[in-house]
């Protein structure tokens, strides 16, 4: 073989190795990274899990989960369809009819763990008016099941988020509170920027107005882990310092 042969050759292997590399590497959206287990709760129509299976080039590490059955998810949400097949085709586990308060004992999850367990803005239905005390209760008690479910699915040092507007009568949820219940403490509280996931497409999820947004003003993703507060930050503060 000829000398520019060899080259040619060698410039191959090279390529290769260089995007076996490139595929290892671990890649990261927002608090999100490829090398966690992550499990996605009460998803509407998985166009938030499309952004990070986007994002990671690989959907291997996403369970992603809905309440609503596959038939209900195509009638509700214009874009169910395509974004769970696309999902799929990368390699995530798809599962329907998992309510986010018994999860825990669903066939597919009682023996997983998770790095991630993310529930973007949790609502338990259109009742009434949202500052109404009886609403916000049925509010309270789906968060507080999810709560009870998500800490017996974590791995050790893994990390529950919960997006949720801010102020007005969403302040009285309180969250931190009852993940506490559950011996879960709040170790971050970062804003909560739709930007940052290409794609994302927040619905209402239930009339007739289920494939439309709903205005997010302000809000947040509280991140909780299990354990005593002061360990936990501290732990947490020392992770954030030798990643950075």
């Amino acid at each position: 073989m000829t000398t520019s042969g060899l080259l040619l050759l060698f410039a191959d292997a090279k390529l290769k190795q260089q995007r076996h590399h490139s595929s290892l590497r671990v890649k990261w959206l927002s608090h999100y990274s490829s090398a966690q287990q992550i499990l996605l709760v009460g998803e509407g129509d998985f166009s938030f899990s499309l952004a990070l299976a986007n994002a990671f080039g690989s959907a291997d590490n996403l369970v992603v989960t809905s309440l609503d059955s596959y038939d209900d998810l195509l009638q509700k949400y214009s874009k169910a369809k395509s974004n769970l097949k696309s999902l799929r085709e990368m390699g995530a586990t798809a599962l329907h009819g998992v309510d986010a308060t018994t999860m825990k004992l669903h066939s597919e999850l009682t023996m997983r763990r998770f790095d991630r367990i993310v529930f973007n803005f949790p609502h338990a239905g259109f009742s009434g008016n949202e500052g109404l005390m009886p609403v916000i209760d049925l509010h309270r008690r789906l968060v507080m099941g999810f709560f009870r479910n998500a800490c017996r699915m974590l791995q050790p040092h893994g990390e529950v988020h919960v997006s949720h507007k801010m102020g007005g009568p969403y302040a009285q949820w309180n969250l931190e509170e009852l993940a506490s219940e559950w011996s879960l403490v709040l170790v971050d509280c970062a804003d909560f920027r739709k930007d940052e996931f290409p794609g994302y497409c927040n619905k209402r999820g239930e009339g007739p107005r289920c494939d439309r947004t709903f205005p997010l003003r302000a809000s947040c993703t509280y991140k909780f882990r299990l354990g005593d507060l002061d360990e936990t930050k501290a732990s947490s503060s020392s992770s954030s310092s030798s990643s950075a």
